[in-house]
């Protein structure tokens, strides 16, 4: 018999390749939005529901410090930055030196929504850093960023100073003062050899796993004007560290920002079978904390977004919704459905960080 089936073989052979590495748009995370948020002294929320309840609910949320999210798993971590080349432009009365120095301010929005964990860059960027390296073999760490010039308000309290491609340059460089190369994933790295950007992305060019273990990517979450001055007159991003929210067909596409996932359902799943990169949002202005509904939740944990942004890793206890958004068995990586359907192999994605 054992003649017979080596003949079978050698007329029919059935070679088994080697399992294709689990690279990172394979994985799915949860992350924070606004992480560095702490909440408004409760005399300036009063004052503010007073005026306009709606925006009341929606800015009354708060994160705990980034370490104690990292520790909770978040693999994604979003930072509102403002521009402040000389320093002191956002200090107000504050007496923290910090913010006297020149460098990227972190928070939401200044003098009414100001509080913080870490009000520089730089001192948001040195606790990743230290807890990355910490934990060199957690999956790696989306840092988002908004390029923040504008409140949004006809007559803002502290006026923002413009997003310039200078200003984009120092927020480059400033990124690259705390993190050396072999810390980040930049848009050089995933293009390679390739033309473009998307073409190597849509060639599966992105780093595997194994080799991005303890590093950080950063993505610019801004709309086209800004997305064009980051960019100048490059072919994709080259020599750039954040990738760029753009649409699918430019030629620096890698990453999206899709922030409804019910209603951009067919997007990201096409876009993720592409091999793109998405940031999606489980929630957003504490309505899912308050009323518990979890219909947006689930539908981002199940649409192959590879990073899932809320603003409750843990429940309000305010609220006695419960509602929490995090991964299954509490894992702080997990498998893409879309990208993945094979699966990823019976190893654990990121070892336990405690």
């Amino acid at each position: 018999m054992f003649w017979l089936n080596a003949i079978l073989l050698m007329l029919d052979p059935m070679p088994v390749a080697a399992e294709d590495p689990v690279r990172i748009n394979d994985l799915v995370m949860v992350g924070t939005h606004n992480s560095y948020k702490l909440a408004m002294p409760e005399e300036r929320m009063a004052q503010l529901r007073e005026h306009d309840p709606q925006a009341a609910d929606s800015l009354d949320y708060a994160h705990r410090p980034l370490t104690e999210q990292l520790d909770a798993g978040a693999r994604q971590i979003e930072l509102d930055v403002y521009y402040d080349p000389h320093g002191g432009h956002f200090a107000g009365t504050s007496d923290d030196p910090a913010l006297r120095r020149p460098g990227f301010k972190v928070q939401h929005i200044p003098g009414l929504d100001d509080r913080t964990s870490c009000p520089t860059l730089v001192q948001c960027l040195a606790i990743i850093k230290d807890w990355s390296d910490a934990h060199p073999g957690h999956a790696p760490i989306l840092v988002m960023m908004n390029a923040k010039d504008s409140t949004g308000d006809a007559s803002p309290i502290v006026e923002a100073l413009p997003f310039t491609e200078a200003a984009f340059d120092a927020l480059d460089r400033e990124i690259r003062s705390v993190l050396p190369a072999d810390k980040l994933i930049v848009p050089d790295n995933v293009q390679g050899s390739y033309p473009t950007l998307r073409e190597a992305v849509l060639a599966d060019n992105w780093p595997t796993l194994d080799a991005a273990r303890g590093r950080l990517m950063f993505a610019l979450d801004e709309g086209p004007e800004k997305v064009a001055l980051y960019r100048g007159d490059r072919v994709s991003l080259e020599g750039r560290v954040l990738f760029v929210n753009t649409d699918e067909d430019s030629p620096a596409a890698a990453y999206l920002t899709l922030n409804h996932p019910i209603r951009e359902a067919d997007r990201i799943r096409r876009a993720v079978e592409a091999g793109f990169i998405v940031r999606t949002r489980a929630d957003e202005g504490t309505a899912a904390a308050r009323t518990g509904d979890t219909r947006q939740r689930d539908a981002a944990l199940a649409s192959g977004a590879q990073y899932i942004s809320t603003d409750y890793l843990w429940p309000d206890p305010r609220f006695d919704t419960g509602y929490r958004v995090g991964l299954s068995g509490s894992a702080a990586v997990v498998c893409n459905p879309v990208s993945r359907p094979q699966g990823c192999g019976a190893d654990p994605l990121e070892p336990p960080t405690r």
